[in-house]
């Protein structure tokens, strides 16, 4: 099985890891949180010039980590999209540039794709199709997965992602950034049936709903005029309104996941992304998928976050499949996950 060297620098995390197959021999993130907290979200330009100061070191503790030489890697892969664009440029830079220094083939991997690649850094999957959520601070979708490279898209998020709704409410409630973490802690000691909050649905235009997609944007409203409402009352209820918020959010990510998985007659789903570290979510979804006898497969809460090591683990199973990308092979800030294997043609599509 390859040894890939894999960065990512697709947001406001440099990491750098040596993967081979699913085994991570060294990995190690820089995180850029408490700069970015200062400006309640994430500033693109810092980020970028962070990873440009973060990530020569980052290789070199991983090669040291791992006792290996770049010579003896197989291949170097970097995030190429979706992300911000100067902050995915650093990474693929980087990595084309090692590959042509050291003669190695480059593979440029979409984001996403390492995502539903992280829950094989803790266990097996069953063969395919099974259905995957994927909930992070930039996407919210529902993806069923036949086999390596084979996505369909059957659920997605209408405005905000889940984790983007996490930030900006846990700014309304004065909890800090990011928002996931600072609302579970504070939701711990909250009761979340206090506040009766909108499970946001998606109209169809000839009439109906989606049945599998996502709407946060109303949640949002809800959560502020139900803080304005309070506010005369003297101080907020923080704990009980961070864990109803939390509640419902966890509720509608797993009703739809769980119905769609069904409706599809999929056994298994798989939970990924920085939000799947929710221990409310976690544990809604384990009662549900073991009522509907699903299978649930999740990833290591040391993976949900972005990493490297995810990178390297979809770039190992490129390898296996004779894949490599072109070294001229840009960054895209959007690209459809079903448009993944254009990123190993002949003539790059960016």
């Amino acid at each position: 099985m390859p040894t890939v060297l894999a960065l990512e620098t697709s947001c406001d995390e440099s990491a750098a890891a040596i993967v081979h197959d699913r085994r991570v021999l060294a990995g190690a993130v820089a995180s850029q949180v408490e700069e970015h907290a200062r400006w309640g979200g994430v500033v693109p330009e810092i980020a970028s010039r962070r990873h440009v100061e973060a990530l020569p070191q980052l290789i070199e503790q991983v090669v040291a980590s791992s006792g290996l030489s770049l010579s003896a890697v197989d291949a170097i892969a970097a995030s190429v999209a979706p992300g911000l664009v100067g902050a995915l440029l650093v990474g693929s830079v980087t990595g084309r540039t090692l590959a042509r220094l050291h003669n190695k083939p480059f593979l440029g991997i979409h984001h996403l794709e390492g995502h539903l690649a992280s829950v094989q850094l803790g266990e097996d999957l069953p063969p395919g199709p099974y259905l995957v959520l994927l909930v992070s601070g930039g996407h919210t979708e529902l993806i069923r997965v036949d086999g390596p490279g084979a996505y369909q898209r059957l659920g997605r998020s209408h405005d905000d992602a889940a984790g983007e709704a996490f930030d900006k409410v846990a700014r309304l409630l004065g909890l800090g950034y990011p928002g996931g973490p600072a609302i579970q802690a504070a939701a711990a000691a909250g009761d979340p049936g206090r506040f009766a909050l909108p499970k946001g649905r998606v109209s169809r235009p000839g009439g109906g709903f989606h049945p599998y997609d996502f709407s946060f944007s109303g949640l949002k409203t809800a959560m502020l005029r139900q803080v304005q409402a309070l506010k005369p009352e003297g101080s907020l209820p923080i704990a009980d309104l961070a864990a109803s918020f939390e509640q419902v959010v966890a509720e509608v990510l797993v009703e739809r996941a769980c119905r769609c998985a069904t409706d599809h007659q999929l056994a298994t789903l798989v939970l990924v992304g920085g939000v799947a570290a929710n221990l409310r979510l976690r544990r809604h979804l384990e009662q549900t998928c073991a009522s509907r006898a699903l299978q649930l497969r999740v990833a290591p809460l040391a993976y949900c976050t972005d990493n490297a090591a995810m990178i390297g683990v979809a770039a190992c199973q490129r390898l296996v499949r004779g894949q490599n990308s072109a070294i001229g092979l840009g960054v895209a800030p959007r690209l459809a996950l079903e448009q993944a294997d254009g990123l190993y043609a002949t003539a790059p599509p960016f």
